[in-house]
């Protein structure tokens, strides 16, 4: 699965020990997705299904920024798509100032230096934080990645 392709949210999957049986997908011979059940997603499923034993799906990751860095391996997003994800290409990472932050009613916009767009994020910066980590994805800004109270030099992350 293409990183574009993921619904986010996206689930932590605990185990590679997954199997899919008549629409029921398992993990750990638990009861992870019950596919036979009506809805659109995951989480509809799960409340509709009168299986027992349900695999707890205790962290949620709610952006790119934050599939990149966490550390597991299985995942299921928010439409039952149980996939692996392992971090294989680098990109770079470049620091921008933070010109203005425009809090929304769900997103902050940041306005940074030297990109002529808005990037989203979930809140707001803590106000000692001047800087903001953008990923890059062919010469263009792709995803927030990280704030900084200070200016870090030009690196690369594995993606």
């Amino acid at each position: 699965m293409k990183l574009e392709e993921i619904n986010f949210p996206i689930y932590v999957v605990g185990t590679e020990d997954t199997k899919t049986e008549d629409g029921i997908v398992f993990a750990d011979n638990k009861v992870l997705d019950d596919t036979n059940m009506s809805g659109d997603t995951l989480g509809a499923r799960r409340l509709q299904t009168s299986l027992p034993n349900l695999y707890p799906l205790r962290y949620m990751i709610k952006s790119l920024s934050g599939l990149v860095m966490h550390r597991g391996y299985m995942y299921i997003d928010s439409l039952g798509k149980l996939f692996s994800y392992t971090k294989q290409n680098f990109f770079p990472l470049i620091y921008h100032k933070i010109l203005n932050v425009e809090k929304k009613d769900i997103v902050s916009l940041l306005w940074l230096k030297d990109i002529n767009f808005p990037i989203e994020v979930e809140r707001p910066p803590e106000v000692e934080y001047m800087w903001a980590g953008i990923i890059y994805k062919n010469t263009l800004p792709w995803f927030f990645y990280e704030y900084s109270t200070e200016w870090k030099k030009d690196t690369r992350r594995k993606i």
